[in-house]
């Protein structure tokens, strides 16, 4: 089991945790004075009443996969993952902007049903959420540059010198690192629809469709990292072709929210944080298949080696400081009939 073991890693980790502590205790606050405030009115539209539970929901869920995103990127000892992250703490930070409109649009339709008070009590709390989130952004950032320095030699000792090799090996790193984000921005999405929209009418054949395209995009995604380390073309090609139909997908969902008709009013109560899923959704699917057709294109060159045997040496180095490297496991890759033997395997920089 993984620890961090570095002044920068032990930053990382408590940078992370004390935001989502912070943004999970202000979502249950306002959560919990927003059930303790709802009357029963059966004239009350019901799906703006589930606007609160969804987005408690998505923030649990968003905090607590960026934190197991955060100990497997400093496990991996992935600059990539890591300056994903903070990428990914700013998409956090949009959709908890959104949300003040969307409660407060929520606050006024309800208004027969809800005390008038609720909204000048959560507001503070609503605007605070962002500034945090911004914070904790910053911070992220400022220490993924200090761990971009001291894993600096990671790629470095795991590929050796060879220019050509380095770059299809980072083209790797940020394709995983996609397929973990294109699962959250799928995900929630998909909670969204099914809570809000989908759920309207259980009978229509789109709402068991929906729920069976969770379990089916967590294997898709699963499959799309293993045919990509094991090069399998034809595997590829079918995952590809997938992503476009991911990409359609959306683009249509999008379309149908703003269009003036019957089928566009579900989407009324959550359209501007469905938009804000969506339109991430569609970002993270486009540079995931141009990552994708890179990764098929450096198949047969070598790379498979490199990708197959990693370990990550979190030994201590000679004057006791930890050795953040990741140690290149090939023993059957021989230069020349030399295996390397007893040497050292530390390359030098200048």
């Amino acid at each position: 089991m993984y620890k961090p073991n570095t002044m920068w890693t032990w930053s990382f980790v408590g940078v992370t945790c004390m935001q989502a502590a912070i943004v999970l205790a202000f979502e249950s606050y306002i959560f919990g004075l927003w059930q303790t405030n709802l009357r029963d009115n059966p004239d009350s539209p019901e799906d703006y009443e589930q606007t609160i539970p969804t987005f408690l929901t998505l923030f649990i869920f968003g905090f607590v996969y960026e934190l197991l995103l955060v100990w497997d990127a400093l496990r991996l000892k992935n600059t990539i993952q890591v300056i994903g992250l903070c990428i990914y703490n700013l998409g956090l930070l949009i959709y908890a902007a959104v949300q003040i409109q969307e409660i407060d649009e929520a606050v006024k339709t309800l208004a027969n049903s809800i005390d008038n008070t609720v909204w000048s009590a959560v507001r503070p709390f609503l605007i605070a959420l962002p500034c945090i989130i911004a914070v904790g952004t910053l911070g992220m950032s400022f220490v993924a540059r200090k761990l971009y320095d001291e894993f600096a030699w990671t790629i470095y000792k795991h590929i050796s010198a060879d220019l050509r090799m380095k770059r299809r090996y980072l083209t790797y790193q940020i394709y995983i690192a996609l397929l973990k984000f294109d699962f959250f921005f799928f995900l929630g999405f998909t909670i969204q629809f099914i809570v809000i929209v989908a759920s309207k009418n259980k009978a229509d054949i789109e709402f068991g469709l929906t729920i069976a395209a969770i379990p089916v995009t967590i294997v898709l995604l699963i499959l799309a990292g293993y045919f990509t380390r094991k090069e399998t073309k034809l595997g590829m090609a079918a995952i590809i072709v997938l992503y476009f139909a991911g990409l359609a997908y959306f683009l249509f969902k999008l379309v149908r929210m703003y269009e003036n008709t019957v089928r566009a009013k579900p989407y009324l109560p959550a359209r501007r944080s469905l938009t804000t899923f969506a339109v991430l959704t569609i970002i993270v699917i486009i540079l995931t298949i141009i990552n994708a057709i890179v990764c098929a294109m450096n198949f047969g060159r070598g790379l498979k080696p490199y990708v197959a045997h990693r370990k990550v040496d979190d030994r201590e180095g000679e004057e006791g400081k930890p050795v953040a490297m990741m140690d290149m496991q090939a023993p059957h890759l021989n230069y020349g009939g030399y295996s390397g033997g007893g040497a050292s395997s530390r390359m030098t920089i200048d």
